[in-house]
């Protein structure tokens, strides 16, 4: 009786199986086939005093409008402990930081201190 090399068989199995991930890379997803991007309503961040600034401005990074879909001359809030809620102008500019540069003196009326960690979201128009 002629012996039968297993390992020649399980080599054959082997490159006869498909790679599925390679089948499911071509399947867009489902947030693909509808193509709505989904913009974030809110992020938390830090938030740093800059005490050359003289209006309610906050200087936001560009990457972190994009994702809250803030644009220059847009309203925000940024909230401190769900509580401490303040307004300011956006003012979006060039950075990698995760920081807003905001203008001091109304959060320091309210107690928040420098580099604190914040909420910051596009301001409803009522």
């Amino acid at each position: 009786m002629p012996e039968i090399d297993k390992s020649e068989g399980s080599q054959q199995e082997e490159s006869k199986k498909v790679d599925i991930s390679k089948l499911l890379a071509i399947i867009p997803s489902a947030s693909e086939l509808r193509g709505a991007k989904k913009t974030l309503s809110e992020k938390r961040i830090r938030i740093k005093y800059d005490r050359s600034i003289d209006k309610p401005i906050a200087k936001i990074p560009a990457w972190i409008a994009s994702e809250l879909g803030i644009k220059n001359g847009d309203v925000v809030e940024v909230v401190v402990a769900g509580k401490r809620k303040t307004t300011f102008t956006a003012e979006v500019v060039e950075s990698t930081e995760n920081t807003v540069v905001v203008y001091p003196v109304e959060l320091e009326k309210q107690g928040v201190a420098d580099n604190s960690i914040a909420t910051i979201r596009k301001a409803k128009v009522q």
